[in-house]
């Protein structure tokens, strides 16, 4: 699919709204994640590494606000070139969080939703698990993951339920967890672990 700017303009967009480091990692984490279930479901790895990349776009000017998440999207997006389809998948992420009154009631359907908002929730278990480890993930294995994912105080904002939807595309949660594990590792280097 062509997108309408490089991933590169991507992130110096997200730089100039003011993000945070860990909500730049945060982002870097979620595109990796996507890239690599693109891989595995023989799908665009640019365009799914743009949804990552991008899906909390207005994370910068609703943050304070969270009930207006994902709407102020549209609008940014709109002016960037993307695409309703782009734009409604980037706010499928929101779809079911009773604190958005406009998502509340919408369900996420298809593989690519499903896949984005698993991807960008692992994220915190497997950041938070590997400061655990001194900042290592070069190491890091499914089975201690799962561990931390059943330890619903371990980074408790978490919603596994939301992880747990991986298992809609028919891939394994095991699975999942390998490839979001190998996916940042690759990139561990521009996210401060090692």
């Amino acid at each position: 699919m062509n997108l309408p700017i490089t991933r590169q303009q991507a992130i110096d967009f997200l730089i100039n709204l003011e993000n945070s480091k860990s909500q730049m990692n945060h982002y870097l984490e979620s595109e990796a994640i996507m890239r690599g279930l693109a891989e595995y479901f023989d799908e665009d790895q640019e365009y799914w590494g743009m949804l990552g990349l991008l899906h909390d776009i207005d994370w910068a000017k609703t943050k304070n606000n969270v009930s207006e998440h994902g709407t102020q999207m549209v609008e940014m997006l709109n002016d960037l070139g993307f695409n309703q389809k782009t734009i409604e998948t980037m706010q499928s992420h929101t779809f079911g969080h009773e604190i958005i009154p406009k998502f509340k009631d919408k369900k996420r359907t298809q593989r690519i939703e499903y896949c984005l908002a698993a991807s960008e929730t692992i994220t915190g278990i497997i950041y938070a698990y590997a400061l655990m480890r001194g900042g290592k993930i070069s190491d890091m294995e499914v089975k201690g993951l799962k561990k931390k994912f059943k330890d619903k105080v371990f980074a408790k904002t978490c919603n596994r339920d939301i992880i747990r939807e991986i298992e809609q595309t028919d891939l394994e949660l095991n699975e999942f967890f390998q490839i979001a594990i190998d996916s940042i590792n690759k990139i561990r280097n521009n996210i401060d672990l090692k």
